[in-house]
């Protein structure tokens, strides 16, 4: 069977909703669950902290970081565990060296998503924070981009995906117009389309596991490029990030260790690894062209319904399967609130100022989910 049209939402428990909100939140796999559920019996019988537990759960943590290398093709040490997308950012934003004179370049301000936002300013207070101007649908011009870059530029910030729009921005583009390092947010990327940062050349990335990978709250990755991890000076540490020498001296670990001080969500990374299993078996590709599908199917329909207005870009290769829209002469909250009061769970977002209606299909979603979604629409 091809699996673009092969049903799989029996393989994530959903009760009778209709989840159209991945880009928020993804609904997990059984499977997943079960990983999780094992994992715990297994730990407990183990014994927590007793000798056979530190490696079984290295085990599981180094299993994790190999099947994340494999989805955004890097080196397994070059994957963080973290908590959440927030928490790379945050790596990054407080760890680099900036001097009176130093400038970073973020897009469009407001137009960001918060955790891709707030790290950034709060910087305004010892830097300067460029911002880079943007379009409609939130994309850049290249030479716009180029002409903000100078001798004290210490780093450039950008979404690979927006949330908003879901506008997919060309970041192998800007890789070969830059000279300095690069961060990128991918939590609107990795798991729905096919990121490889290699191709990107990015120094770092930040995303999480509870969005398109399907993997539970509390799981976040952070990307940092071996040769890159010398740009930053961790801002916490503990006996898991670095060892003492000459009984008063400290020095940090190599990585991942130099920046996980103290526990991780252990049980959460196993879910997370199962998921990104499941994604991978299904085929990144696979869910790419199943997530077109479903979302152009979305987008078509409702610019047949009078009053709809969307936004984002029209082409399907420019977005991923976000579809943001309103409707005319109706409150955005109110059409989320009274979807939801019939199981179809939207999401409330933001353009700027403007608030609207965000719906983002996953693969596990279906055609006929679709079509009962724009009928419900039509009812309003």
């Amino acid at each position: 069977m091809n699996l673009v049209s092969k049903d799989i939402s029996d393989d994530f428990p959903s009760s009778d909703k209709i989840y159209l909100n991945n880009a928020s939140v993804s609904l997990m796999p059984n499977q997943s669950i079960e990983a999780m559920k094992d994992f715990l019996i297994s730990y407990n019988s183990i014994g927590p902290d007793s000798k056979e537990s530190e490696p079984f759960v290295t085990e599981k943590l180094r299993a994790t970081r190999k099947t994340i290398a494999k989805i955004i093709s890097c080196q397994p040490d070059e994957v963080v565990l973290t908590q959440s997308t927030t928490d790379g950012i945050n790596i990054v934003a407080n760890g680099i060296t900036f001097d009176e004179k130093s400038n970073i370049i973020i897009r469009g301000m407001t137009h960001e998503h918060h955790s891709n936002f707030y790290p950034w300013l709060k910087l305004k207070e010892k830097i300067s924070v460029k911002n880079l101007s943007i379009d409609k649908d939130g994309f850049f011009k290249l030479e716009d981009l180029e002409s903000l870059v100078d001798d004290n530029t210490k780093l450039v910030a950008l979404s690979h995906a927006l949330y908003n729009t879901g506008s997919i921005l060309p970041l192998e583009k800007v890789a070969k117009i830059l000279d300095v390092p690069l961060f990128v947010d991918s939590a609107q990327t990795v798991g729905c389309i096919d990121v490889n940062v290699s191709k990107i050349n990015c120094n770092f990335m930040s995303f999480n596991g509870s969005k398109w990978l399907c993997g539970p709250m509390g799981t976040g990755l952070f990307y940092c490029n071996r040769k890159s991890s010398e740009l930053l000076e961790p801002k916490t540490i503990g006996g898991e990030s670095a060892i003492i020498y000459d009984d008063t001296n400290l020095a940090f670990k190599e990585l991942p260790d130099k920046f996980q001080t103290g526990f991780r969500n252990y049980v959460g990374i196993v879910g997370l690894e199962s998921s990104a299993n499941y994604l991978l078996n299904f085929g990144i590709k696979n869910i790419r062209e199943k997530n077109q599908y479903l979302s152009n199917l979305l987008r078509e329909e409702l610019s047949k319904i009078p009053k709809i207005i969307l936004y984002g870009p029209e082409d399907p290769n420019s977005r991923t399967s976000i579809v943001s829209f309103n409707i005319d002469g109706m409150d955005s909250q109110e059409v989320v609130d009274r979807l939801e009061r019939q199981n179809i769970i939207l999401a409330l977002r933001e353009i700027m100022e403007k608030k609207i209606v965000r719906a983002s299909p996953h693969f596990f979603n279906t055609e006929s989910q679709i079509m009962l979604v724009i009928d419900a629409i039509k009812k309003l």
